[in-house]
């Protein structure tokens, strides 16, 4: 009996010493400085910027190069509503911007996308814009890296099809004064080419579009020296599956891209909109640097109802990414339906299956 007690003893010596290291345990544990868990490091980094989607045969990837903050105050305008020339729509609407913006539960300063389209057909690999590259800066230029990403390689990509010859979406194509595609053709309207690339449209242009001028020129030029820049007339098939659709108003030779595959059709439309939140409410809200401003405004309008009425998928360059989506008719105003995030894949079959 007597070592039945001891044992007993010191058992329950041994309880209450595990009980409280226990609980010292815990509260180590939990102190927010404690020397056994470091709290661990934000990354301070964004998911590789690119998101994939099947058209009929085609598959087709979302590339951002990056976001950059939009000048809104100083770049939306609008016709005054008792007519004259367009002005600032700081001006003719105070505060519209702010509360459109503000609707979408953003704010300024705003950040806009720059997206670009590659698109594999099954035996080509066609890239539609190539964003801004070194041009803006470190906001931007993450096009490569996205690209790789997503399983490929600059080398692999046969076509570079412009938009327009404006630095967001031209700057891409070159860096360090080398090519980035070096087995690509670039393409573009020759309208838009012939106006940005020519030295005596630069010295009659406003001073604000200079640095278009020179960064569509600085782009282009490695291409142009190994004759793989080839300008197109018109518009028309460019590619198969690929149709050349005119667009003028923000450039002289703005172009969109019309690709089909199978029923599918994808209308990749370049800058036919800056500002989602602002533009597809209001269409007459144009920016400074349209060539035309009422000539973007029209034509805005009209693809706006055509994608409304066809349903057809719309690739956009600046619409938050990946910019791609439908267009919505509704109470008489438009708006903008995001794609629905998918994981599932259709087999991709061999050839240039449309």
């Amino acid at each position: 009996m007597t070592g039945l007690r001891g044992h007993g003893t010191s058992a329950g010596k041994v309880r209450r010493l595990g009980g409280a290291c226990a609980l010292a345990l815990c509260l180590v544990l939990a102190a927010p400085s404690g020397g056994l868990r470091a709290a661990a490091p934000q990354v301070a980094e964004q998911a590789p910027g690119f998101y994939r989607m099947m058209l009929g045969r085609f598959e087709v990837t979302a590339l951002l190069d990056g976001t950059h903050t939009f000048p809104i105050p100083t770049v939306l305008q609008r016709p005054r509503d008792g007519g004259g020339p367009r002005a600032l729509l700081s001006e003719v609407r105070p505060g519209e911007a702010e509360s459109r913006l503000a609707r979408d539960f953003l704010a300024l300063p705003f950040e806009g996308s720059i997206n670009a389209f590659l698109i594999n057909t099954g035996s080509r690999l066609v890239l539609i814009d190539a964003g801004a590259g070194d041009l803006y800066g470190s906001c931007c230029g993450k096009l490569v890296a996205n690209l790789r990403a997503a399983g490929y390689a600059p080398e692999a990509v046969d076509e570079v099809l412009l938009t327009h010859l404006h630095a967001d979406h031209v700057g891409g194509v070159m860096h360090d004064g080398k090519v980035v595609f070096p087995n690509a053709t670039v393409r573009v309207s020759r309208r838009d080419a012939d106006y940005w690339l020519d030295p005596a449209n630069e010295a009659a242009a406003p001073p604000f579009l200079l640095p278009m001028f020179r960064g569509a020129q600085a782009a282009l030029k490695p291409y142009r020296d190994a004759g793989r820049l080839i300008p197109f007339d018109g518009e028309g098939e460019i590619l198969p599956g690929f149709v050349a659709v005119a667009t003028p108003g923000h450039t002289p030779g703005h172009i969109s891209y019309r690709v089909t595959s199978g029923t599918e059709t994808l209308l990749v439309w370049g800058d036919i909109v800056h500002v989602a939140p602002i533009q597809l409410p209001d269409p007459q809200v144009t920016v400074t640097y349209d060539t035309d401003g009422a000539g973007a405004e029209a034509r805005r309008e009209a693809l706006f109802s055509e994608a409304a009425r066809t349903g057809a998928w719309i690739g956009a360059a600046h619409i938050s990414f990946p910019g791609l989506g439908h267009i919505r008719a509704e109470d008489g105003r438009f708006g903008w339906i995001p794609a629905n995030y998918t994981t599932v894949f259709h087999a991709q079959p061999p050839g240039d299956a449309r």
